[in-house]
């Protein structure tokens, strides 16, 4: 039986409060993020804790299930881009100075004082913000699983690439970047890049493909897997990859 708990807790960064949950209480600490609109509770709900269960309850893997704010930022009807940019950079403030910091610290307490970088993942929407998390902040993960992701801002902003926008789409910044610290970090860590080929898969196929010519045109190894033509945008096939991958990464 998988130990879960429920968190809520007050971010500066943010200026409200923001709710998450950990499944686990020892092992590699897992960072995953909902879908589109999703909530803290969707991975949960749409059977993936089930299909890592055996992981978790085996201390290998801790998991921490974070909410998004997309109703703000990449998926607001309202505001104008600077100002949805503006609240996602507010957001990865949250997720950088407040969240991380607590995983590895309870990370670190959990598994006798051992050190160890996080294990980023997400499915769709999920998927973007796994990789541009990990992109941007390498220092803090070893291992990337991105599922049926889109891998630029072009979704959501158009041709738009100003400020802070541009730094949020990987597409855009990894091809010139420059930075042998960080591209070392990726070299040094585990990337697997997954889609399927079937129904609403077009998208992240093609950005999917992109992002793999990038990473080998870094020499930054990665594993870029295109499942079947049955193989659909939903849960049913991401919670078969979940498991298909953690095997080889725990």
């Amino acid at each position: 039986m998988v130990n879960v708990q429920y968190r809520k807790e007050y971010s500066p960064a943010l200026g409200r409060d923001m709710e998450y949950k950990v499944y686990g209480d020892r092992g590699k600490p897992m960072l995953v993020f909902p879908t589109s609109l999703g909530r803290f509770y969707q991975y949960e709900d749409s059977g993936m804790i089930d299909e890592l269960a055996e992981w978790i309850d085996a201390g290998k893997l801790q998991v921490w299930a974070c909410d998004t704010l997309d109703e703000e930022t990449f998926f607001s009807p309202h505001w104008n881009i600077q100002d949805r940019i503006g609240r996602h950079e507010q957001y990865d403030a949250y997720i950088v100075h407040e969240l991380i910091p607590g995983i590895l610290r309870e990370s670190r307490q959990n598994n006798g004082g051992d050190e160890q970088k996080i294990l980023i993942s997400g499915c769709s929407m999920g998927a973007y913000y796994s990789a541009n998390f990990f992109f941007r902040h390498p220092q803090f993960f070893d291992t990337l699983l991105a599922l049926s992701g889109v891998y630029s801002v072009n979704h959501f902003f158009g041709g738009y690439r100003e400020g802070a926008v541009y730094y949020n789409s990987p597409l855009d910044y990894l091809p010139g970047m420059t930075d042998e610290w960080r591209l070392e970090q990726y070299r040094h860590s585990r990337i697997v890049i997954c889609c399927g080929q079937g129904e609403w898969e077009d998208e992240m196929r093609e950005e999917t493909a992109r992002l793999g010519e990038v990473l080998y045109n870094k020499a930054i190894p990665a594993r870029l897997d295109f499942w079947g033509y049955d193989v659909h945008h939903d849960w049913h096939w991401w919670r078969k990859q979940i498991r298909y991958y953690m095997q080889d990464l725990l």
